[in-house]
């Protein structure tokens, strides 16, 4: 199965012109010995927990390319399960390779400036190879979650609180030949007559008039970083650039929410990066009815247009197998942007008093559907190019080769669609097609 995200003194840089100090701890994780250098790292951020008594233990989320994922808890006697969760530490070291798909850097600082709006937990600290935060206690979804209104109407509350409050951050893309290439593999074919600085502005200047980095210059550093070993991949990423270069001329300049069209996204919307919390309860004791969620796991966050972090997660419905039999109709879209819409420009307002004044929401929503509607078919580029990545670099028994060729597919298959290819040719409307015009 293919991992993208897992449940659940130094400074990042500077964030709204503060450099808040984040621990650094000089040791790592290592997976020879996890437990016992996950015990170690640990206790640097939980020193009470050596005390007498204390019954540390370790639960394995996920072991695979992007990650591993340890949960760190303390069964001292006399504690409930939700007393031991409130304490627990999570671990996350980073996997083989994966700095040529992931800014650490700037996750790092993501979690940062989420943690200031309440909306991720507390980063205790960075370790050399990977970063340790508090456990967000809930439930976590599955895909069939994901199309249960109450979930999905949650969901769309969650996002709009990212987008309308979180402020997008400019600063560089993070990519440089020396740091980001694996050992072995040759300079790409695209950006080998490149010196670092037009490199550097290759990559932020992708999208022209949009402050790197952003959802552009992310698939701009990937298709930089695709294998180029034989004529094939040489022409694969040769044709890649092309369909990119399309993409930000179609769709880049578009007019979105935010500023400059941009958001603050969280790009990786699926259903294991999104945990149902628990029932909050009133002062009358009473459980609240409303479903609460939480979004975990901010490795590909970056400012994006608003539609395509949302019809990324639309494609999410479908979860790794890609079913594109259960991906929303028409009106499951309205329904979940209507919630979005109404929620995004109440924060908004509520942020910045007058700046929703005279916001049509019912205008707004249809605006909105119709942008998702023209970013659908972007998710399957920009996890098809990474899959290619994953291909070359994966430690994990997944087939990342045949995913990356479903994945743009669903582009290819858009494309055809929009452009009339497809019908000119007579062939049939393909299902993931279908099922997106599907009204109800």
């Amino acid at each position: 199965m293919p991992v993208r995200g897992e449940n659940g003194v130094h400074s990042n840089g500077e964030l709204n012109g503060h450099a808040p100090p984040i621990r650094y701890i000089p040791l790592s994780y290592n997976s020879a010995k996890s437990e016992e250098s996950a015990l170690r790292l640990v206790l640097s951020v939980r020193p009470e927990w050596e005390a007498p008594g204390s019954n540390v233990e370790f639960v394995r989320f996920t072991d695979g390319i992007t990650n591993t994922l340890l949960k760190a808890v303390n069964k001292r006697p006399g504690l409930t399960k939700e007393e031991v969760d409130r304490e627990a530490v999570l671990l996350r070291a980073y996997g083989h390779g994966t700095d040529v798909i992931i800014d650490r850097h700037r996750e790092a600082q993501n979690h940062e400036l989420l943690m200031r709006h309440g909306l991720a937990p507390e980063l205790f600290a960075r370790f050399e190879n990977g970063m340790m935060y508090g456990f967000v206690q809930g439930t976590v979804t599955h895909p069939d979650d994901l199309r249960k209104p109450d979930v999905y109407r949650a969901v769309a509350r969650r996002l709009a609180e990212w987008h309308a409050i979180v402020p997008c951050i400019a600063g560089r893309t993070g990519h440089s030949r020396k740091s980001s290439k694996l050992d072995g593999l040759a300079l790409p074919a695209l950006d080998s007559n490149l010196g670092d600085a037009e490199f550097q502005r290759a990559l932020d200047e992708v999208a022209p008039g949009k402050p790197p980095p952003n959802i552009w210059t992310v698939m701009q550093k990937w298709i930089f970083a695709l294998p180029t070993e034989t004529e094939a991949q040489r022409a694969r990423q040769a044709a890649l650039q092309q369909e990119l270069k399309t993409l930000v001329s179609e769709l880049s300049q578009r007019p979105g929410l935010g500023v400059n069209g941009l958001v603050f996204a969280h790009c990786d919307l699926l259903s294991g990066n999104i945990i149902v919390l628990p029932k909050s309860r009133a002062a009358n004791g009473e459980k609240s009815a409303e479903t609460r969620v939480a979004f975990i796991d901010y490795e590909y966050a970056t400012p994006s247009p608003a539609a395509f972090d949302i019809a990324n997660h639309f494609a999410e419905w479908g979860g790794f197998d890609c079913d594109f039999s259960v991906l929303p109709t028409r009106a499951q879209r309205r329904d979940f942007i209507a919630e979005y819409i109404d929620s995004y420009f109440t924060l908004l307002e509520k942020k910045t008093p007058g700046a929703a004044a005279g916001v049509d929401k019912a205008v707004e929503i249809e605006k909105l559907l119709t942008e998702v509607d023209y970013f659908r078919g972007v998710p399957g580029f920009y996890w098809g190019i990474w899959a290619l990545i994953q291909a070359t670099i994966s430690e994990i028994d997944f087939d990342y080769a045949s995913y990356a060729e479903t994945r743009l597919g669903e582009y290819y298959a858009w494309r055809a669609e929009v452009t009339g290819e497809r019908q000119r040719s007579g062939k049939e409307m393909p299902l993931r097609e279908r099922r997106w015009a599907q009204e109800e």
